[in-house]
Order: structure tokens, then C-alpha cells, then sequence
């Protein structure tokens, strides 16, 4: 049940604890018990009225079965009995945040507070639903004045801090936790967070004692353990590392990460039988909790930490050497130490089964396309294919190899074959049109890209090449800018789409507006030879010869073949005397 169902209870929020910390995570709640007074106006009034205590109850039973409507109802017309009890108006408040419903509840609290502005519980809630919509300043405020009003309310001092840590006000947030230790000596996250401000602000010393003495009051948290390692890590201090790991294994003897970290330095100090068994350990548990891999993602590749995260990964895998999972995250790391060849042999040795598969599949071919590895990355498609012949992205990446070869007709052949698996796909048709187009076979290429947008009306892609088709043959050409602009609006940054836009301009004889896209998308992709040619092609009919001849010589730099077309224009321009 929510405790704001429960009666005689004030919710004044929460509070996360301890990033990365799950021993730690403690939610605060404010338990504020009606006086003495309160009950007996409650339950007896002075004007003898039973009715009040009859719709309060029913209120409460309503709100227990979670009737919140008929809660809210019998709750209102006991305070039409009792117009003014503030009790009865700070119980309708939280029943209105229950519904979510903040402005009532804002109402109803700013109404307390216009008749009695000390009164705590009505502060306390103004407070949650100022921090609620992003009103932090307020909310500061309003704690700040609850604190100097009723010093007991120890949970408002950790959220008044933790709101002054989020705009990095250590100083204030300093303030209020010396404030809460002062009154809460055994408060533990108060000494936690100030161990973190003096982190942030270079005093190490303190910062130690402050996660010590939290670890004083809370022997069995382990949050305070890691935040010292991080602080011994800094200063060198290798031997106490080395006992706040084994510190932490004998409070939490499962420790992921403290088995991870404890592995490392038996590592490093070459105590390998303890490192690996250390690390065939976390093998075996990886096959039955998650959070193993987790753990390596978050604490070491996240962090760059490669090497450290390779070691262990090594390490495991003499413990599973079958495990997909810890051979995919060795892949990430030596990836990330730029070791692709160790990398693609770890992605080489994950199971088909693995549902990450045909994302390695894809990385690892086009990691032999970059290298110019072509055959190499034909060869892995089609192993891929042997052992999941019906996935239709595979035929995809293989046809787009074979474009690269130059074989075309094997190209085609493969586009088919993804296509008798999935005739729905507009990936496979938009390739299909690229090559249409290289065979020469322009109506085929639009019809292709025509069925690709049937598919799927906003694939970009599509929308691009058939609009620019249109305008390198001179046809259709509203339509053609109809289609290119509406590939913008998916892609509005996309350099070949504007260099489209500017050519469908070009063809209409709008020159001036085509220069203004043809400008943009050579902004967006400095040295394409194509939009560089077709400015030229551009300052030509305006009559700019010089300029025109600059981007051809531009363009003539930047282009790596089928450069006959392009030095014609050069020396006809250079027989003019430029």
C-alpha cells in the first residue's frame, strides 16, 4: 500500500541513495503523527458533531481500496464540517497528489498556509510539489524554513542536501548535513554525503574519515568502501585497496564488483592462481546472474577501462569458453584498445543462438569493408547465411558487397534472395533500385523505389533517389521536389538530400535558389566531388566562369574515377583563357 493510503501518515518524498549502490538505495519518508489535541478534535469536535469522524473513516476505507474518488468525496464533506482543521486539509492534499492531481493539492496547502504559515506538515508538502515541477528555488526555500521550524524533521535535511548538490552549492550542502549529524549523530547518509562534498572539493582527509565514520555507524554498507578505493586509488595506496575489496567480500562474500576489482590487483601483483580463480568464478556466475556482464559494462567499459576489463573477460572465459555473451563484451573491449583483429576473433566464436548475432554479423563485415577486405567480408556474409539462411538483412549486406566488387549481376541475385524471404521489405527494394540503376535499368530503378515507399512512405532514403532521379532525367520535376523536401523533414542535416534539392532547382533553370541548397549541402560535406561539380555546373549558367572552373578543379581533386566528363569541362573553360 502507498503511504499515502495510510491514515495519520505525511509523505514528504523521496530520496535516491548512492549511485550504483542498491545496498544503499533508501527511500525517505516523513512520519507526521497527529497530536494528542488533534485526535480529540477529531474524533469528538466541539461541536459534538460525529459526522466528521463518520466521513474521515470512510474516507480512510475508501482510500484503502484504492477508491480514490469516493476518498476524495467523503474527505471534502468532512471538512465542510470542519472547515477549519488543517489535519483534514493535509490529508485531502496528499490524497490529491495520490491522483496526481498537484494543482488541488497546491490549493489546498497554500489555503493552510494563508491561515497558519507555520504549519510544518503543509510546508512539507508545499515543498514536495515545488521540487515535483522544477521549482527548486522554492523549494529550497520552503525546506530551508521547515528545518528552522521543527529541527526533527531529519528526512528534509537529506533532501534540502541532495537539492543543494545537484546545483553543486557544497557549501550549503555541507551546512545542512553538519546540521543533520548534529542532531542525528547516527544519521549515516549525512556522513556519506559529506564524505562526497569533500571529494568534490580536493579535502581527501575528511573525506576519508567522513565514509569511515559512515561505515562506523553502518558496518554492512558497502557504497562507503567504494567511495574509499576510489579515494585510495587516487592517492596510491595500494595495500589499503587490496583490504577494502576483501573488507567489502567479507560483509557482501558475492561482490561482483569487489570480486572484479580484488581479481585486478591479483592480477597485477602476479598472484595468478588467485586472480583466475577469482575470475572462473564470476565465469561460472555469469551463466546464472546478469548482473556479471553488467558489471564489466558499467564499471569497465563504460569507463574505458579495456585492459582491466579484457583480463577479466579472459579470465572467465577458461571457466565458459562457450559463453556468447562474455565473448561479445571482450569483442567491445579490444575494440577498444584498437585490437580489431582480437576483437573479430571474439565475435567469430559467438553462437548463432545468441539474439545479438546478426548485429555482430553486421559489424564484423563492415569492419572488413573499412579495412577494404571485401572478399573478407563477402566470405563472413555468406557463412552467416549457412548457418541462418532465412534472415533476410544478411542478403542485404552481401548485395551492397557485391555492388562494391562491381559485380552487379550477383548483386541482384542476392537482393532476390532477401526478397523471396521478406517481399515487404523496403531496405531490400531501395537496394534493389540502386541496382537497377547501375545496370542501366533506370524504369526498373524507379519502379523499385517506388515499392520501397509503398512499404514505407518516410523511408528517406527512397524519397531521395527517386526525387533526384527524376531531376537528373529532367522529368516530374514538381514531383521530384515534392519527394526531396519531404526527405528533409526526416533528415534535415543530410548533405546529400540538400545537394538534391539544389539539383532539382538546377534542372528547372532556378539557378540562384539552387545555389542557396547546393551551398548548404557543401557545407554539410566539404569535399563530396558530386555537389562540388554540380556548383560548378551551377556558377556555369550564371556565369561565373572562374568560379565555376574553381569548383571543378575541386571537384576533379576529390574524385576517384569516371573522371572524363568532369576534365572536358575543365579544358573547355581553360581554352576560354581562365
Amino acid at each position: 500500500m502507498n503511504l499515502c493510503q495510510i491514515p495519520l501518515v505525511l509523505y514528504a518524498g523521496a530520496f535516491l541513495f548512492l549511485s550504483g549502490c542498491t545496498s544503499l538505495l533508501h527511500t525517505v519518508y516523513q512520519d507526521v503523527q497527529p497530536s494528542e489535541e488533534q485526535h480529540l478534535v477529531l474524533l469528538k469536535t466541539q461541536s459534538g458533531d460525529e459526522s466528521i469522524y463518520f466521513y474521515y473513516t470512510e474516507a480512510q476505507l475508501q482510500w484503502a481500496k484504492g477508491n480514490l474518488d469516493k476518498a476524495t468525496s467523503f474527505l471534502e464533506k468532512a471538512i465542510r464540517k470542519d472547515p477549519e482543521s488543517n489535519y483534514l486539509k493535509t490529508e485531502l492534499a496528499l490524497l490529491y497528489l495520490q491522483q496526481k492531481d498537484e494543482d488541488k493539492a497546491l490549493s489546498v496547502v497554500k489555503s493552510i498556509l494563508a491561515k497558519t504559515p507555520d504549519d510544518v506538515d503543509a510546508l512539507v508538502i508545499f515543498g514536495r510539489i515545488s521540487q515535483s515541477q522544477n521549482k527548486i528555488d522554492e523549494a529550497v526555500r520552503v525546506y530551508e524554513s521547515v528545518i528552522n521550524r521543527d529541527t526533527t524533521q531529519q528526512n528534509i535535511y537529506l533532501l534540502l542536501g541532495d537539492l543543494y548538490m545537484n546545483a553543486e552549492d557544497w557549501s550549503n550542502a555541507l551546512r545542512v548535513y553538519t546540521l543533520l549529524i548534529e542532531k542525528f549523530p547516527e544519521s549515516y547518509p549525512g556522513y556519506f554525503f559529506m564524505g562526497k562534498i569533500y571529494v568534490r572539493q580536493g579535502d581527501l582527509p575528511r573525506a576519508e574519515a567522513a565514509f569511515q565514520k559512515t561505515l562506523e555507524v553502518e558496518p554492512d554498507l558497502e557504497g562507503p568502501w567504494f567511495e574509499l578505493i576510489q579515494l585510495y586509488q587516487q592517492q596510491n595506496r595500494h595495500d589499503l585497496i587490496e583490504t577494502a575489496y576483501q573488507d567489502i567480500l567479507k560483509v557482501s562474500p558475492g561482490d561482483i564488483r569487489a570480486l572484479m576489482g580484488l581479481g585486478i590487483i591479483y592480477r597485477n601483483q602476479e598472484k595468478n592462481d588467485k586472480s583466475q580463480a577469482i575470475f572462473s568464478l564470476l565465469g561460472m556466475k555469469s551463466t546464472t546472474d546478469q548482473n556479471v556482464i553488467k558489471s564489466i559494462l558499467q564499471y569497465y567499459i563504460e569507463q574505458k577501462k579495456y585492459l582491466e576489463a579484457v583480463l577479466i573477460l579472459e579470465g572467465m572465459l577458461t571457466a565458459v569458453p562457450g559463453s556468447s555473451e562474455i565473448h561479445y563484451v571482450a569483442g567491445i573491449a579490444y575494440e577498444g584498445l584498437g585490437d580489431r583483429e582480437k576483437a573479430i576473433d571474439q565475435f567469430k566464436q559467438i553462437s548463432p543462438s545468441a539474439k545479438f548475432y546478426p548485429g555482430v554479423v553486421a559489424q564484423v563485415s563492415f569492419w572488413y569493408q573499412e579495412q577494404g577486405k571485401i572478399s573478407e567480408a563477402i566470405d563472413f556474409i555468406q557463412s552467416a547465411i549457412q548457418k541462418i539462411p532465412d534472415n533476410p538483412d544478411f542478403y542485404l549486406y552481401l548485395a551492397s558487397f557485391y555492388e562494391e566488387t562491381g559485380d552487379t549481376d550477383k548483386a541482384l541475385e542476392s537482393i532476390q534472395r532477401g526478397l523471396n524471404l521478406d517481399s515487404e521489405n523496403d531496405q531490400l527494394y531501395f537496394r534493389l533500385g540502386v541496382i537497377f540503376d547501375k545496370m542501366g535499368r533506370k524504369s526498373d530503378s524507379i519502379d523499385a523505389m517506388k515499392t520501397a515507399l509503398r512499404i514505407d512512405p518516410k523511408n528517406p532514403s527512397a524519397l531521395n533517389y527517386l526525387g533526384y532521379t527524376y531531376a537528373d532525367i529532367g522529368q516530374n520535376l514538381d514531383e521530384a521536389e515534392q519527394l526531396i523536401r519531404q526527405a528533409l523533414t526526416y533528415k534535415p542535416d543530410d548533405g546529400y538530400i540538400t545537394d538534391s534539392l539544389g539539383w532539382v532547382y538546377y534542372k528547372k533553370g532556378l539557378y540562384r535558389e539552387a545555389l542557396e541548397y547546393l551551398g548548404k549541402a557543401v557545407k554539410l560535406i566539404p569535399d563530396d566531388p558530386t555537389i562540388l561539380e554540380h556548383i560548378g555546373d551551377t556558377y556555369l549558367k550564371l556565369n561565373h566562369l572562374q568560379k565555376a572552373l574553381d569548383h571543378y578543379r575541386l571537384a576533379l581533386e576529390k574524385k576517384e574515377n569516371e573522371k572524363t566528363d568532369l576534365q572536358e569541362k575543365i579544358r573547355e573553360l581553360e581554352t576560354r583563357g581562365l
